[in-house]
């Protein structure tokens, strides 16, 4: 089956969604992993360290050069991922749909490709 990658972005602001206290975004995330696993669709999730934590690497000249702070620039900063199993782009689209009503942020899907 495929895998698609869903991805939570939001400001290092709010890292939390609005309308509900992180109690209740934690246990609505954690039960829509729970179903994840249940239907067999789950292949990886975790949440990310703020953006500021964040290093990257840059080695395309032959030297490595390691920066502080994220490579993204933007009021947005990637804040978690899951990585589930689907059949196709509306079921990816409708696991999607569940992800960002558990965590309160929009939530982008892309196919992996193939290799």
């Amino acid at each position: 089956m495929p895998h698609y990658l869903l991805s939570i972005h939001h400001t290092d602001a709010a890292p939390m969604g609005e309308g509900a206290t992180v109690e209740e975004i934690l246990a609505d995330v954690a039960a829509f992993n729970a179903d994840l696993q249940e239907q067999g669709a789950w292949v990886y999730a975790g949440g990310l360290q703020p953006a500021e934590a964040a290093v990257w690497v840059d080695g395309r000249d032959g030297t490595v050069a390691a920066h502080e702070g994220t490579i993204i620039s933007g009021e947005l900063q990637l804040g978690g991922i899951w990585i589930v199993d689907a059949a196709d782009e509306p079921a990816a689209r409708a696991w999607a749909t569940r992800a960002s009503a558990a965590c309160r942020f929009p939530v982008e899907v892309r196919l992996f490709m193939e290799t």
